[in-house]
C-alpha cells in the first residue's frame, strides 16, 4: 500500500529506483543539515531552560506550580497566578476570535464579491505582520479606554451576577488583555480556515446545492465536516500564538501579581507578560531561577499545543485516505 502525505502526495524513499547523483546527494545532505540543525536548535533551547530553573526547582518543586505571589524581597515566588492568567486570556481570545476567524473565512470564500475578496484577504493577512508592541500601543491609548468607558460598564450592569464581569477598575485589565489577543490571532485562525474552505471539492458543494439546499446547509453539511479537523487544528495553533504572547499582554494586563479572582475586568498577568516585565531586573539568582522556571512551563505548553495541532491533523488525514493506516 503507498504511504501519503497530509497533503496527498506520495511519500518515496529518496533516489529509489535510480542511482544517486552528486546534487542529489548534495541536496539530500544540505536537507538533512537543515532538518537537524531545528533539532538541535530546539534542544539547545530546552537545556538552556532546564539549567536556568533547576535552583527553583530545587527549592519550590512542584509546589511552584501551585502557589501564589511574586515577591523578589523575601524570596517568595510562585507561578498559579500567571498560569491561571495565561490560561484565561489565552482560551478566552480563542473563544472571541474562532467565530469571527470563520466567519471572515467562510464570507472570502464563499460570499464575498470577486472584486473585494483580494483587498480584504490582504488587509486580514497584513494584520498578522503587525509588530505586537504596536497592537500593544493601540490597547493601551485606544481599546483600553473604550472598554474602560463603554464596554465593561454595560457588560457589569447586564451580566455582573456572573463572577466573571464584577467591577471595572481601570483600562489595563485581563478583559482588555483578551481582546489584544483575539485581534492578534484573529488572522492565523481565518488564514487557515480559509484555505481549508478553499480546498473542499467543488463538486460536493454543488452536489449538495442540486438537491435544493440552502447556502448555509451546504456550510452545514459539507464545509464545515469536511474541514472540522483543519478548523481544529488552526484553533490549536491560533491558542499556540495566545499562550506565548509577551509585550502586547504585558502592555494592556496590568501586571497584577496578587491571589487568583475571577473578575476579567480587574488587573492580572500571564507568564510571558512576568518573563517580559521581570528578566531584565531580577535581583537575585533564585529569582532569575524562577524566571526559567516560568519560561520552562511556557515551552511545555507550547510544545504540547503544538503536538496536539499535528495529531488532529494525521487523524483527519487518516479518516480522509491521505496516510496508510
Amino acid at each position: 500500500m503507498s504511504t501519503y502525505d497530509a497533503t496527498g502526495s506520495a511519500a518515496r524513499r529518496p533516489f529509489s529506483g535510480r542511482r544517486a547523483r552528486a546534487g542529489d546527494l548534495i541536496l539530500q545532505g544540505v536537507a538533512g543539515l537543515a532538518a537537524l540543525g531545528a533539532v538541535v536548535l530546539v534542544g539547545l533551547i530546552v537545556y538552556k531552560v532546564v539549567q536556568g530553573s533547576r535552583l527553583s526547582l530545587s527549592t519550590f518543586g512542584l509546589g511552584f506550580l501551585t502557589s501564589t505571589g511574586w515577591d523578589p524581597v523575601h524570596s517568595q515566588f510562585g507561578a498559579a497566578n500567571l498560569i491561571y492568567g495565561t490560561a484565561i486570556t489565552s482560551f478566552g481570545a480563542l473563544i472571541l476570535a474562532t467565530p469571527l476567524a470563520l466567519g471572515v473565512a467562510l464570507f472570502l470564500t464563499e460570499l464575498a464579491p470577486g472584486w473585494i475578496r483580494g483587498p480584504v484577504t490582504a488587509l486580514v493577512e497584513t494584520l498578522a505582520a503587525i509588530p505586537s508592541v504596536v497592537i500593544g500601543l493601540w490597547g493601551i491609548l485606544v481599546l483600553g479606554p473604550v472598554l474602560r468607558d463603554d464596554v465593561m460598564p454595560q457588560l457589569h450592569s447586564a451580566l455582573g451576577f456572573i463572577p466573571l464581569f464584577g467591577p471595572s477598575s481601570s483600562g489595563s485589565t485581563i478583559f482588555t488583555a483578551i481582546v489584544v489577543l483575539t485581534i492578534m490571532i484573529l488572522p492565523i485562525v481565518s488564514s487557515i480556515s480559509r484555505e481549508l474552505f478553499l480546498g473542499v471539492p467543488a463538486e460536493l458543494k454543488e452536489a449538495a446545492l442540486g438537491l435544493g439546499v440552502t447556502r448555509w446547509e451546504m456550510v452545514r453539511g459539507v464545509i464545515f465536516p469536511y474541514a472540522r479537523g483543519g478548523v481544529a487544528a488552526a484553533m490549536i495553533l491560533g491558542l499556540g500564538r495566545a499562550l506565548g504572547e509577551a509585550i502586547a499582554v504585558a502592555q494592556v494586563i496590568g501586571a497584577f501579581n496578587g491571589p487568583i479572582h475571577a473578575n476579567l475586568f480587574f488587573q492580572g498577568n500571564t507568564i510571558g507578560a512576568e518573563l517580559a516585565n521581570e528578566f531584565s531586573n531580577a535581583t537575585s539568582n533564585l529569582e532569575l531561577s524562577s524566571l526559567f522556571y516560568l519560561a520552562l512551563i511556557l515551552l511545555v505548553f507550547s510544545l504540547l499545543v503544538n503536538l496536539l495541532a499535528q495529531v488532529i491533523v494525521r487523524r483527519v488525514a487518516r479518516k480522509q485516505g491521505l496516510v496508510a493506516q
